[in-house]
């Protein structure tokens, strides 16, 4: 009797994580948007570029923290922290605090979607046969590279690159380690951007995220990605090979 009656609260208290997520989200999707902005990060420059003179460290864990949390929750602003990383700290260390607590914060979502509804989907897909089967074979075949793939593809929404993995099982050293490289080539374009906003800030303007759709700088993303898709090709090629035989 008691075992029955906890079934549903141990049932609750694994979905809790992602269902709090999902609500900070769509809270924060209506709240924070206008406070999550450049105009937000214009008003404050001054007081930031202070606290960073008098206090390094301090405001590098206070960037992390709420880096972490927008990527957590799937806050409205990742651009601009991104943006901002590179304002404060330049490219080289604005990118490594990026990358970092881009990481931190996709590990905490991938985690609380996969205490909900992973390990669920994930044992559905173990067990399951036909055109689920191949799907499940051909993701293990391919798992790094496809975890790459939808990192370095700038229209995959992060959001979307950190629960699906979670959703089908993927490994999380896998997802952890791919979601920190993956990432990176994104995250210097963005600290770039950053390290001169202050000169757009004081020609009255706004940064142009639309860079990132520049061909010198899409062409390479583009290359890695077509070297991302080049082993899910061949095993594509090999696997029909070794069914025909």
């Amino acid at each position: 009797m008691t075992e029955t009656s906890n079934t549903p609260k141990r049932s609750i208290l694994r979905h809790l994580p992602l269902l709090v997520v999902l609500v900070v989200a769509v809270i924060g999707a209506f709240t924070l948007r206008d406070y999550l902005s450049f105009d937000t990060l214009r008003d404050n420059r001054e007081s930031l570029l202070a606290y960073r003179d008098q206090n390094f460290v301090g405001l590098v864990a206070l960037f992390l923290a709420v880096y972490i949390t927008i990527v957590a929750f799937s806050l409205p602003g990742a651009a601009v922290a991104s943006v901002t990383g590179g304002f404060l700290f330049g490219l080289a260390a604005g990118t490594l605090f990026n990358v970092w607590a881009a990481t931190i914060g996709a590990a905490a979502i991938f985690t609380a979607a996969r205490l909900g509804l992973g390990d669920l989907l994930a044992a559905k897909l173990e067990a399951s046969e036909g055109r689920m089967q191949k799907f499940k074979t051909g993701l293990r075949e391919n798992e790094v590279p496809v975890l790459l793939l939808i990192r370095l593809v700038p229209a995959v929404p992060f959001f979307v690159a950190n629960l699906l993995p979670a959703l089908v099982g993927v490994r999380f050293r896998t997802f952890l380690w791919t979601t920190a490289l993956g990432i990176i080539p994104g995250a210097i374009v963005f600290t770039w951007i950053g390290v001169g906003l202050g000169e757009v800030f004081d020609r009255g303007g706004d940064p142009d995220l639309s860079l990132l759709w520049e061909p010198h700088i899409i062409g390479p993303i583009l290359a890695l990605c077509a070297l991302a898709t080049l082993p899910i090709i061949i095993n594509s090629i090999r696997s029909k090979k070794e069914a025909r035989g």
